[in-house]
């Protein structure tokens, strides 16, 4: 992962899915592809059933979702 732009494969448009993030423009979104890593039992299997996701993605929607939780727990305590 690219530690200056860390989340250069997840993309936020407003028109697209409901301006959830997805992965690189694809309608898939980040959220899809933790539901994917979760049911499928390992990543390979997931990038075989979706050829268009690449193991970056992969890392990139765990450390996004990662990178939100830590977010929303701050923000909890704070309050």
């Amino acid at each position: 992962m690219n530690l200056k732009k860390p989340f250069d494969r997840i993309t936020i448009e407003p028109g697209k899915m409901g301006g959830k993030p997805c992965i690189r423009g694809y309608r898939i979104r980040v959220e899809d592809v933790l539901s994917y890593l979760a049911y499928y039992p390992t990543q390979a299997a997931v990038l075989e059933a979706f050829p268009e996701l690449e193991a970056e993605d992969l890392k990139q929607a765990l450390a996004y979702a990662a990178t939100r939780l830590r977010r929303q727990s701050k923000r909890l305590e704070a309050a």
